[in-house]
């Protein structure tokens, strides 16, 4: 039988962005709902601190605005945002991407295309491809990460490399902690900034 949906509480409200950061470091929900364009602080500076902060790890951001275009969304990426939706997206549609980000996939709009995070990789900063380095980093692991690159999801990449769910699983925890990476679109991120895959390689494995 399948295994019910957790359910969603609201734990708290914040009007600007400094207020989403002391909340989100007051109460510490499993995902907050950013908008970008806020008083005081953004949503995409207001992320990258609840995101690179020691009290906050284990956030999640999921992004909601009615900009899409190109350069928020590669700013909400580097933030550490593990999701970017715009504000037009059905409400049934809003709850299963928290549940997705939650659960530490990465999620983008479906007017959000791949082309993004393949112009996104070809204009890398230099710290973010300084820290990239895939030393360590298992043939198998590399291969891993090359697939979540492509956007295969882990039953995708199970069935690629004909091993269980649960291997999958490990894998992603091993490249999650040996490239110091959040949550999937972090690893995202890192396959593109290491040359595993380019634009061109996008859907390839499907």
């Amino acid at each position: 039988m399948p295994q019910p949906r957790r359910r969603i509480r609201v734990f708290g409200e914040a009007g600007d962005g400094l207020q989403a950061v002391e909340r989100a470091t007051e109460l510490r929900p499993d995902v907050v709902l950013m908008d970008i364009r806020m008083p005081e602080l953004d949503g995409i500076e207001a992320t990258r601190r609840i995101c690179g902060a020691p009290a906050t790890v284990g956030v999640k951001v999921l992004i909601l605005t009615t900009y899409d275009l190109d350069a928020y969304v590669f700013s909400v990426l580097r933030a550490g945002a593990g999701g970017f939706l715009l504000k037009d997206t059905p409400a049934g549609d809003l709850l299963s991407a928290i549940r997705v980000v939650a659960g530490g996939e990465a999620l983008l709009a479906p007017s959000v295309t791949r082309r993004l995070i393949g112009e996104f990789a070809r204009q890398p900063d230099p710290r973010q491809r300084s820290a990239r380095s895939l030393s360590g980093i298992t043939a198998r692991e590399r291969e891993v990460l090359k697939l979540i690159g492509q956007g295969l999801s882990n039953t995708e990449i199970a069935e690629h490399l004909i091993v269980s769910m649960a291997t999958v699983k490990t894998h992603i925890g091993q490249l999650l902690a040996k490239l110091h990476a959040r949550d999937r679109a972090q690893l995202v991120i890192a396959a593109y900034e290491s040359d595993l895959v380019t634009v061109r390689d996008r859907g390839r494995g499907r």
